[in-house]
């Protein structure tokens, strides 16, 4: 009751889980982004894409037994999306399966125009989007399609995409094609897919990558935004990889190391697409 009085309890879903407390959600979220409208007076016109990996679960366990909702953090996802398709690019979506897109609705900035209008061109992949499975079996290793991979965060990276061993294999592939990978916020734990892979080394180790803390997400729970404790640390699993996270707090970090781009939170979104539009461009002029 004084957690419901004070804005602080999580509220919950349909489906017996829960989405973040009013008092997180105003403190964590907002109803416009800092999306700046880069104008890139030289774009992409070639035929390589952008091949997104996105999330297809939705509840999140916690510690203590809770259902947290997540999926996908939709500012992680669009804003940097308009920075790449505003800079040529065309970005096809995979989950796992080829099932619907999950996506932290709670989170969505429904006052932004310009989130809602991506949103909205690409529903109809988010719906359906590709499967990962297929392409791996049948497509990957034949294609010259595209440039980058790119994985937005949201806690529902942590769900199933960890121990995917057609991610594992796509994030070889990339390596050895020297694509980039893109990854925000959470979005980083699905390189813990790469570790699958018992025989060749894991592919960032020594690398330095923004993301979200765990030291942040131990908090979370005190003002609701989760119904309990994470059940594991994604950054501590990297950590122990080989990979340092050189951000302290949830903020506006974003990183370069060699082709793997990062940023920490969804406060980087803005900064981490113009970031990866531009350095795709650079790339492909030279």
């Amino acid at each position: 009751m004084i957690k419901k009085l004070f804005g602080i309890a999580p509220i919950p879903t349909e489906d017996n889980a829960f989405s973040p407390s009013l008092l997180s959600l105003k403190f964590a979220t907002s109803q416009v982004t800092d999306y700046d409208e880069t104008i890139y007076h030289k774009t992409y016109n070639g035929k390589l894409k952008i091949l997104m990996v996105c999330t297809e679960e939705r509840n999140m366990t916690m510690s203590n037994g809770k259902k947290f909702s997540t999926g996908n953090h939709p500012v992680e996802m669009l804003v940097p999306m308009l920075h790449l398709k505003n800079a040529g690019f065309e970005i096809d979506i995979f989950t796992p399966t080829g099932k619907s897109v999950k996506i932290e609705m709670w989170a969505f900035p429904n006052k932004d125009k310009n989130v809602k209008a991506i949103y909205s061109e690409y529903l109809k992949d988010f719906e359906k989007p590709k499967s990962l499975n297929d392409f791996v079996e049948n497509i990957m290793n034949k294609s010259n399609d595209y440039t980058a991979i790119f994985i937005p965060g949201g806690h529902g990276v942590m769900l199933g995409l960890p121990e995917n061993t057609d991610l594992c294999k796509l994030i070889y592939w990339s390596v050895e094609k020297h694509l980039y990978m893109l990854t925000i916020c959470h979005g980083p734990a699905a390189l813990l897919s790469a570790s699958l892979d018992k025989i060749k080394p894991f592919p960032y180790k020594g690398y330095e990558i923004a993301a979200f803390p765990d030291s942040v997400d131990k908090q979370t729970p005190f003002i609701g935004y989760m119904p309990g404790n994470i059940p594991w640390k994604y950054g501590e699993k990297l950590n122990n990889l080989g990979v340092k996270i050189i951000n302290k707090k949830a903020d506006k970090t974003c990183h370069k190391d060699r082709k793997l781009i990062s940023g920490a939170s969804p406060k980087a979104a803005n900064n981490f697409g113009k970031l990866c539009a531009t350095e795709l461009l650079n790339e492909l002029r030279k």
